[in-house]
Order: C-alpha cells, then structure tokens, then sequence
C-alpha cells in the first residue's frame, strides 16, 4: 500500500433466496464503489442464510466455475474493483460437505486467491447447538495475498478467536473478517476480538457482517466495520443493510509500526 484508499464492507441481512441475494449484493457493491471503494468486502453466506445449512450443500461448485462466481466475476468487473466474495460454497470430499471459501477478484474479474476456513464454528449452550463441521470441511492453508493495499491475510468469522492464524511472517497491512457472528457472541466479543487483532497486528480490519434475522431462526450481530491499526473504529454500522466506508492510510500505518515496533520485538524463539 504506497498510496491511501478507500476501502468498504458490505452488511446485510440473506435470507432463503439465491437471487434475492445475489440482487442485493450487487445494488450494496454497486453503492460501495459509487462512492469510491476500491476494495468491497462481502460478508459470509451472503449468497444464503436459509432454514437449514444442508440448503447450502446442493450449491457447491468446483472452484473456478459456477453460477455464484461467474456472479461475483461479473459484479468486479462491472465496477472496477477489487472484490472478496464474503464466502462460496466450494465442493468438497464428498456431497454432504463444502468448504467455506472466501475467493477475491481483482477489477479485471480474475480470480486471484482462495482461503478455505480453517476453523470450524461450534457452540452449545442450553437453548442452542451449532457445528459447522456437519456440512463444512476445514481448510489447512494461511493464506497472504499481495494487493495494492499491501499483504491481505483473509478470514472468516470463527478464525478470528485464533489470533496465531494472522501472526506468520511478513505481519500483514490489512486483515479482511467476512463473518456471520451470532448475535450472543458477537455482543460479547465482535468488537473487542476486532479491535485486538488491528491492534496486535498494527493493521486495518475490515470486517462485513450478517445482520438480523434469518430463516434458520438464528440472529446474526451485524456492526460491520472498518479499524486503523491503532485499534479505533473509523466506520461502524450496528444494523441493517449498507455498507461502511473508510480511507486506509499508509502513512499512519507506517507511523505506528515505527513509533511503537512491537512486530519487530516479537521474540519467536521464545514462543
């Protein structure tokens, strides 16, 4: 990243249905680039939040075809802009599981990386039970993209309790967090697993969120937003559909690392 520039998240509330998703999904990424977005980052399942996750497995498609990325090929050429897809379901081992793959296209609409979710989400408490290994395989490789807005580690939603998995070296400029967090948690812990990551990294965080209701009966926290690696929230959206915007700025990521050059104390020997 040698010059500043304009980055946004996209939040929204899927539901059941394919093309109204994808519909809005493009009116969102269409409003982000208007107003000068050079990077737009889709939340997870923006494509589905259906009644059950089992509705996502009859969608999978092998990577590089598929009428869900020939969609966001499109939609980055369309607009000019570098586009990470929130996630796509890929196929996987066998038909009752997909990975969680969270694709970025760059403004030609090529498709320039992949990172397959490594950590699969599960929760139990006495109201609710969740296990995304039920319909999802885990991903095994950290993934660092080269970008004009410097090394961009992706990752998706649960990955971001992890904070090993944005510590390997060269440290990153940007973190993107595609994320569906239910509302329980993410009242707890969204903000501050976000704010810690921007601040141990020194980077920006762009995290695009589901919000509301969804079909399956479950509440997503929604409050996409974007951080400065000093850990301040520079954009913030508690609920509903939109998009948050923000300037990432190379001099104050510089400025920071210098000033206080925690990533250069880091005694790995030690660890």
């Amino acid at each position: 990243m040698t010059e500043r520039m304009l980055v946004a998240a996209v939040q929204m509330n899927s539901g059941e249905m394919l093309g109204e998703n994808l519909s809005l999904a493009r009116q969102l990424v269409k409003e982000a680039s208007e107003k000068g977005a050079q990077l737009v980052v889709l939340p997870e399942y923006f494509y589905l939040m259906g009644k059950t996750d089992e509705a996502r497995l009859s969608l999978g498609e092998p990577f590089g075809d598929g009428p869900i990325q020939r969609f966001l090929s499109d939609l980055a050429r369309e607009n000019g802009i570098w586009l990470q897809c929130g996630t796509v379901p890929l196929s996987g081992p066998d038909k009752q599981h997909v990975f969680n793959s969270c694709l970025t296209f760059n403004p030609e609409g090529e498709c320039v990386g992949r990172y397959d979710k490594i950590h699969l989400f599960g929760f139990q408490d006495s109201k609710d039970t969740y296990q995304e290994s039920d319909t999802l395989s885990a991903g095994d490789v950290v993934t660092t993209l080269i970008t004009p807005f410097g090394r961009l580690r992706p990752s998706i939603c649960y990955d971001l309790r992890f904070p090993e998995l944005f510590r390997t070296a060269p440290a990153p400029e940007l973190i993107t967090v595609p994320a569906a967090f239910t509302h329980t948690t993410g009242l707890a812990h969204w903000e501050v697993l976000l704010r810690a990551r921007a601040i141990e990294n020194q980077c920006y965080v762009i995290a695009a969120a589901q919000t509301g209701w969804h079909p399956n009966g479950r509440q997503t926290f929604g409050h996409s937003m974007i951080i400065d690696p000093w850990g301040k929230v520079l954009s913030v959206l508690p609920e509903g559909n939109g998009v948050v915007i923000a300037e990432l700025d190379p001099s104050v990521l510089a400025e920071i690392r210098q000033k206080l050059p925690a990533l250069q104390h880091r005694r790995l020997d030690k660890h």
